[in-house]
């Protein structure tokens, strides 16, 4: 996992985690990076300060970006995000684009779902009309 601190067109700042830089790339190509204040998807990165980690004599040598708490909080609201839509979704699987376009054509019952989906299916979907959203991964999912 990769966290980039981002600016819009419009210069609101925010950040992102990405499993990789080329997939933050795509995405943003894609057209599915957007502010969460205007939601612009003209998106860049911004100059990040590395995260270092102390020495290894140290008791705490994680990276410094984990002390702070704007990210834990970030964190924190993400795996809320993700318990609700678990509890509260139906989970596909490697259905999920197939399931997404029969519930918007209407060909299927309307209720939420969840599972993986590849950028090129996401993409598709997207110029469908069929409203995706893609759950950020969580730190610990990538260890």
């Amino acid at each position: 996992m990769i966290r980039y601190d981002l600016i819009c067109s419009n210069g609101h700042e925010f950040d992102s985690w990405f499993t990789s830089s080329s997939a933050f790339d795509e995405q943003n190509r894609a057209g599915f990076v957007g502010c969460p204040f205007c939601e612009s998807v003209e998106i860049s990165k911004r100059l990040m300060r590395p995260g270092i980690t102390g020495k290894s004599n140290r008791k705490d040598d994680k990276p410094l970006a984990t002390s702070d708490p704007k990210l834990k909080q970030m964190v924190e609201m993400i795996r809320q995000m993700r318990r609700h839509v678990e509890k509260n979704a139906e989970y596909v699987g490697r259905e999920f684009a197939s399931e997404a376009r029969k519930i918007h054509y209407e060909e299927a019952p309307a209720r939420g779902i969840y599972g993986e989906a590849t950028l090129e299916d996401a993409k598709s979907l997207h110029e469908e009309g069929v409203e995706v959203h893609a759950l950020p991964e969580l730190p610990e999912e990538k260890n």
